[in-house]
């Protein structure tokens, strides 16, 4: 089937060049990608992905009092004992590895 239709989108110009950068890395031309999106969007009935809130929200430590900061150490101390967490060596590498730095 020829392609003629033409899609006009407003986006913010960082995440259209961040997104552009990604497809060009993968060799996907930018129009195969949303007209994967869009078969997906066909195929699935709905968005091909989920869309929710998170449950879990990153901790602003500026906006606890004393109490609240104890409490939240206190849950850190206990993950590290139930060996739930990772070295800070690795976190970084995986940061360092996903932004190219």
């Amino acid at each position: 089937m020829a392609k003629s239709a033409n899609l006009y989108a407003r986006i913010e110009p960082e995440v259209k060049e961040q997104a552009e950068n990604i497809l060009a890395t993968l060799g996907i031309p930018v129009s195969n990608a949303i007209n994967m999106f869009y078969k997906q969007i066909i195929l699935q009935r709905g968005i091909p992905f989920e869309l929710k809130i998170p449950e879990r929200h990153p901790v602003d430590i500026r906006m606890l009092d004393e109490g609240q900061l104890d409490m939240e150490l206190e849950k850190g101390y206990a993950d590290m004992l139930a060996s739930k967490t990772k070295p800070a060596d690795d976190v970084f590498a995986g940061i360092r590895k996903d932004f190219d730095l």
